[in-house]
């Protein structure tokens, strides 16, 4: 009694089977193409990032540029202004001397009062001299930081690039399966 009805059983277990197997094909195949769709996305957002990245860091720098261009204009407009300063300041000096000269009873045109003038005046220029070169060399200084930031933000925008090409031809062959084999029938 038994045997018949697990002979007729067999077959519709094998019928179910075969019915389970075709619907777990269908649904790994919708999965796979879901994954895929997923890992395309993933390399385009990955793409992207580094994209962005590249052109974030090359805005920075340009900012951080901009800025050190302002203050290397700045010192050398302050170093103008301290010039001026200090050589007003010592015909300011030299001015009070030659009164103090004449108070005295001592002719402007006498040798000490030459040589007074004479020693203001290389005092007045080298302190001139001095500040002007120390403005010129922050200025020199604030010029070279300034050039490597900019060479720095074309670096960082070469980065990203670089770095989505990479991702691209890393990830491509695995996303798009094929992509290759078309480039090279054509």
């Amino acid at each position: 009694m038994c045997g018949p009805a697990l002979a007729a059983l067999i077959p519709a277990l094998g019928g179910a089977g075969a019915a389970t197997a075709a619907g777990a094909t269908a649904a790994a195949t919708t999965a796979a193409g879901i994954g895929q769709t997923l890992a395309a996305a993933g390399t385009i957002a990955s793409i992207g990032g580094s994209i962005y990245q590249g052109v974030a860091g090359a805005r920075a720098a340009r900012q951080q540029a901009d800025f050190l261009e302002q203050q290397r204009k700045d010192e050398l407009a302050l170093t103008a202004i301290e010039d001026d300063r200090i050589r007003e300041k010592f015909r300011v000096e030299l001015g009070r001397q030659r009164a103090e000269l004449v108070a005295r009873g001592v002719s402007l045109d006498s040798p000490t009062a030459v040589l007074l003038g004479e020693s203001a005046a290389r005092e007045a220029s080298f302190e001139s001299q001095s500040r002007r070169s120390t403005g010129q060399a922050r200025a020199t200084e604030l010029s070279a930081a300034e050039r490597q930031v900019r060479a720095r933000g074309r670096l960082s925008l070469l980065q990203g690039g670089l770095s989505a090409v990479s991702t691209f031809l890393e990830r491509g062959p695995e996303v798009w399966p094929g992509l290759l084999d078309r480039g090279a029938t054509t």
